[in-house]
């Protein structure tokens, strides 16, 4: 049965490591014989460009009748000087997660051991690092309404946002950490900031309503102030964490950087019904696009995360995963991973040598 995959390679370096991700995809799609067939679309700046729009109706239709989709990255310098903020790509990847139900985000922080040197904490503070953020994707203050910039009676100008969480959405986000953290080692720390903010005292109380249908995880709470100095001072405390949109955008990001390189993370967005959206937890890096040295590693491992969590190919995955770590065991390394005794590849040569290790 044929798989529908949707390539939406984005801005800046998206096309240049969605480039790399395709050719894996096609390789594993023939060994393993997946049936997946890939369709491209346009989104962000690039969708602007052509239609006026970053999510143009053609790309959310097939979005809509996709199994999952891999994306590279949305916006740029070329497009921050839009007036209507309504134009600027990130909307274009707003749109997409809202209108396609993606509420619950999966970004794991993953210590490669080959990557021990690269990251900016002692080894033996990271070694081993294993961690995965579940962050709520589709509500909080980045969807709240009211929100906008105003003009008051004294002329003064000011900008305002709502941060809004209803019952169910904390519930259905609760849920997916919840069983998460049964698949792992069952300890869920639960971020929020209780002791200032009422959206989050009652966030609080519904993650200890939803605890009591998961016995077996034990579930702890910590203030986001904490849990961003406890990212950075003790890692390895931590297996799953949950929190809302913004905090979860601050502090998967900080925990990316514990591994050496947010260019080797990969994130999933899902739905109820585990159909996703995946991409890398980096953003565009228009300051490199077109050089060729953007890691491909992250948007890689996103497709496996694609074939495991949404398309069922575990198999697939695994070898994906594998053939990774083998190219870092061969010492293979793009500039954002490099270190002494080394051998520095392109963007293009990190992509073949994970095509030759499935090979």
């Amino acid at each position: 049965m044929s798989k529908n995959v949707l390539i939406l390679p984005g801005d800046g370096i998206g096309p240049e490591i969605v480039a790399e991700a395709v050719k894996v995809l096609n390789v594993v799609n023939d060994k393993f014989d997946l049936g997946l067939t890939l369709e491209e679309g346009l989104v962000g700046g690039s969708a602007y460009d052509v239609h006026g729009t970053p999510l143009p109706e053609e790309t959310m239709n097939k979005a809509k009748a996709s199994d999952a989709i891999l994306l590279g990255a949305v916006g740029g310098p070329k497009w921050d000087n839009l007036e209507d903020r309504e134009l600027r790509p990130e909307k274009g990847l707003l749109g997409l997660r809202s209108g396609l139900e993606l509420f619950g985000n999966l970004r794991p922080a993953i210590l490669y051991p080959q990557l021990a040197d690269a990251s900016s904490l002692k080894p033996e503070i990271v070694s081993g690092l294993d961690i995965l953020i579940v962050r709520e994707l589709t509500g909080g203050i980045y969807f709240g309404k009211p929100r906008g910039i105003r003009t008051l009676e004294n002329g003064e100008r000011e900008g305002y946002n709502t941060y809004v969480y209803s019952e169910s959405e904390i519930r259905r986000i609760a849920k997916v950490a919840f069983e998460s953290a049964q698949k792992r080692n069952k300890k869920l720390c639960s971020v929020d900031k209780a002791n200032v903010l009422e959206v989050t005292v009652l966030w609080r109380e519904i993650l200890e309503e939803v605890s009591k249908d998961y016995p077996d995880v034990e579930l702890s709470h910590m203030y986001v102030d904490n849990a961003a100095m406890q990212l950075v001072r003790a890692p390895k405390q931590f297996d799953v964490m949950v929190t809302g949109n913004m905090f979860g955008d601050i502090l998967s990001d900080a925990a990316a950087m514990l591994t050496g390189s947010i260019g080797m993370l990969p994130s999933a967005s899902l739905d109820k019904d585990n159909k996703g959206m995946y991409e890398p937890c980096h953003g565009s890096a228009p300051d490199i696009a077109g050089q060729g040295i953007a890691n491909p590693l992250a948007t890689i491992l996103s497709a496996a995360m694609m074939l495991r969590y949404s398309l069922n190919e575990v198999a697939a995955a695994d070898a994906i995963e594998e053939a990774v770590s083998k190219v870092l065991d061969q010492g293979l390394r793009t500039a954002d991973i490099f270190s002494d005794g080394m051998k520095k590849v392109s963007t293009e040569e990190m992509g073949e040598a994970v095509v030759a290790a499935l090979s």
